[in-house]
Protein backbone atom coordinates (compact mmCIF):
# COMPACT_ATOMS: atom_id res chain seq x y z
CA UNK A 1 0.00 0.00 0.00
CA UNK A 2 1.35 3.65 -1.10
CA UNK A 3 1.44 5.63 1.91
CA UNK A 4 2.38 9.97 0.96
CA UNK A 5 4.26 11.59 3.28
CA UNK A 6 4.57 15.68 3.94
CA UNK A 7 6.40 17.30 6.57
CA UNK A 8 6.03 20.91 7.69
CA UNK A 9 9.78 20.75 7.69
CA UNK A 10 10.68 20.65 4.09
CA UNK A 11 9.32 23.16 1.38
CA UNK A 12 5.44 22.99 1.18
CA UNK A 13 4.80 21.09 -2.53
CA UNK A 14 4.13 24.33 -5.05
CA UNK A 15 1.88 22.18 -7.08
CA UNK A 16 -0.89 19.54 -6.51
CA UNK A 17 1.62 16.56 -5.26
CA UNK A 18 3.22 15.11 -2.32
CA UNK A 19 6.79 15.56 -0.93
CA UNK A 20 7.21 11.99 -0.75
CA UNK A 21 5.43 8.77 -1.43
CA UNK A 22 6.42 5.27 0.80
CA UNK A 23 5.83 2.05 -0.64
CA UNK A 24 6.98 -1.51 -0.41
CA UNK A 25 10.09 0.08 1.61
CA UNK A 26 10.87 2.50 -0.45
CA UNK A 27 10.19 6.59 -0.13
CA UNK A 28 10.03 7.94 -3.79
CA UNK A 29 10.60 11.65 -3.68
CA UNK A 30 9.30 14.58 -5.23
CA UNK A 31 11.15 17.02 -7.38
CA UNK A 32 13.14 19.58 -4.90
CA UNK A 33 13.96 22.52 -5.38
CA UNK A 34 16.12 25.14 -3.62
CA UNK A 35 13.35 27.01 -1.75
CA UNK A 36 14.46 27.52 2.03
CA UNK A 37 11.89 26.05 4.13
CA UNK A 38 12.08 28.63 6.88
CA UNK A 39 10.96 31.27 4.64
CA UNK A 40 9.55 29.97 1.90
CA UNK A 41 12.07 31.90 -0.81
CA UNK A 42 14.72 30.66 -2.65
CA UNK A 43 18.15 29.97 -2.15
CA UNK A 44 19.73 30.61 -4.95
CA UNK A 45 23.09 32.92 -5.04
CA UNK A 46 24.94 30.32 -7.05
CA UNK A 47 24.45 27.09 -8.06
CA UNK A 48 26.56 25.43 -5.70
CA UNK A 49 24.13 27.20 -2.92
CA UNK A 50 21.24 25.69 -4.71
CA UNK A 51 22.54 22.29 -5.08
CA UNK A 52 23.39 22.30 -1.46
CA UNK A 53 20.49 23.59 -0.57
CA UNK A 54 18.01 20.57 -2.52
CA UNK A 55 19.93 18.49 -0.85
CA UNK A 56 19.40 19.92 2.28
CA UNK A 57 15.53 19.53 1.16
CA UNK A 58 15.85 15.72 0.44
CA UNK A 59 17.63 15.09 3.53
CA UNK A 60 15.05 16.33 5.56
CA UNK A 61 12.21 14.25 4.20
CA UNK A 62 14.00 11.44 4.44
CA UNK A 63 14.95 11.89 8.16
CA UNK A 64 11.60 12.79 8.97
CA UNK A 65 10.38 9.74 7.23
CA UNK A 66 12.38 7.61 9.01
CA UNK A 67 15.25 7.11 6.34
CA UNK A 68 18.39 9.14 5.15
CA UNK A 69 20.62 10.77 2.56
CA UNK A 70 22.54 7.71 3.27
CA UNK A 71 19.80 5.50 1.79
CA UNK A 72 19.54 6.93 -1.29
CA UNK A 73 19.51 4.39 -4.11
CA UNK A 74 18.57 6.40 -7.36
CA UNK A 75 18.89 10.24 -7.79
CA UNK A 76 17.89 11.94 -11.29
CA UNK A 77 19.11 15.01 -11.31
CA UNK A 78 18.05 18.35 -13.54
CA UNK A 79 19.68 21.15 -14.49
CA UNK A 80 19.27 24.01 -16.80
CA UNK A 81 23.44 23.72 -18.12
CA UNK A 82 25.28 20.83 -18.48
CA UNK A 83 28.30 22.61 -18.02
CA UNK A 84 27.51 22.29 -14.19
CA UNK A 85 27.74 19.17 -13.97
CA UNK A 86 31.37 18.90 -12.61
CA UNK A 87 29.23 21.35 -9.68
CA UNK A 88 27.15 18.22 -9.33
CA UNK A 89 30.13 15.79 -9.20
CA UNK A 90 31.50 17.82 -6.50
CA UNK A 91 28.32 18.14 -4.23
CA UNK A 92 27.74 14.60 -4.67
CA UNK A 93 31.34 13.78 -3.83
CA UNK A 94 30.97 15.79 -0.34
CA UNK A 95 27.29 14.06 -0.10
CA UNK A 96 27.50 10.84 -0.75
CA UNK A 97 31.19 9.34 1.52
CA UNK A 98 30.49 5.79 -0.16
CA UNK A 99 28.00 3.55 -1.83
CA UNK A 100 26.87 6.30 -4.30
CA UNK A 101 23.40 6.02 -5.63
CA UNK A 102 23.04 5.40 -9.20
CA UNK A 103 22.17 8.76 -10.71
CA UNK A 104 21.21 9.97 -13.97
CA UNK A 105 21.64 13.89 -14.82
CA UNK A 106 19.88 15.76 -17.57
CA UNK A 107 19.93 19.22 -18.80
CA UNK A 108 16.36 20.74 -18.95
CA UNK A 109 15.70 24.21 -20.73
CA UNK A 110 13.81 25.37 -17.68
CA UNK A 111 12.76 24.72 -13.92
CA UNK A 112 9.72 25.81 -11.97
CA UNK A 113 10.43 29.58 -10.09
CA UNK A 114 13.40 29.82 -12.72
CA UNK A 115 15.81 27.44 -10.58
CA UNK A 116 19.09 25.76 -12.01
CA UNK A 117 18.62 22.30 -10.12
CA UNK A 118 16.07 19.78 -9.40
CA UNK A 119 16.22 16.49 -7.75
CA UNK A 120 14.26 13.50 -7.12
CA UNK A 121 15.07 10.26 -5.14
CA UNK A 122 14.32 7.08 -4.54
CA UNK A 123 15.44 5.95 -0.49
CA UNK A 124 15.08 2.95 1.17
CA UNK A 125 13.57 3.25 4.68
Amino acid sequence: MNKTFNTPKAPKAIGPYSQAVISNGFIFTAGQICIIPETNQLNNESFLTEANQVLNNIDTILQEAGSSIANIVKCNVYITDLEKFDIVNEVFKKTFKRNYPARAVVEVSKLPKNVNIEIDVIASI
